[in-house]
């Protein structure tokens, strides 16, 4: 990790809702930007940040999301993410997280990811696969 990564520091993401991102079970004029589609958006503008400040050979994972995800954003209406680094515990990144749509603000909580050697990352997936059961 670079010695510029630090509380403080923020990142913000804008997307355009398409009907990928939504819920399909209220049909066609219930369409609405998912939750799950949400977080996977909140966790894509943590990691931009974060890649800015970490060594080659480094990335983060995600370890623990909480969000409140408070009003429907429809198709076609524009969404900002907003994230700020609140700690920094050693390769552990605690965020504040928030979004807003045109109209309103949809979503605040937290994310946290964790910064790690990719290589190492790699072998020990490697040596778990091996103790898979039959």
């Amino acid at each position: 990790m670079k010695e510029s990564l630090r509380a403080g520091l923020t990142h913000e993401r804008q997307i355009t809702i398409d009907r990928e991102r939504t819920i399909t079970f209220m049909g066609e004029e219930g369409r609405v930007y998912a939750t799950p589609e949400l977080v996977r958006d909140i966790e894509v503008t943590c990691r931009e940040l974060l890649l800015e400040h970490v060594d080659e050979g480094e990335d983060s994972v995600g370890t623990a999301i909480s969000i409140q995800h408070s009003a429907p954003t429809p198709v076609g209406m524009t969404v900002w993410i907003a994230v700020e680094i609140a700690a920094v515990e050693g390769r552990l990144i605690n965020l504040k997280v928030s979004a807003k749509d045109e109209a309103d603000p949809i979503c605040k909580g937290t994310h946290s990811r964790f910064i790690v050697d990719k290589a190492k990352t790699v072998e020990r997936l490697k040596a778990k696969g091996t103790k898979r059961q039959p």
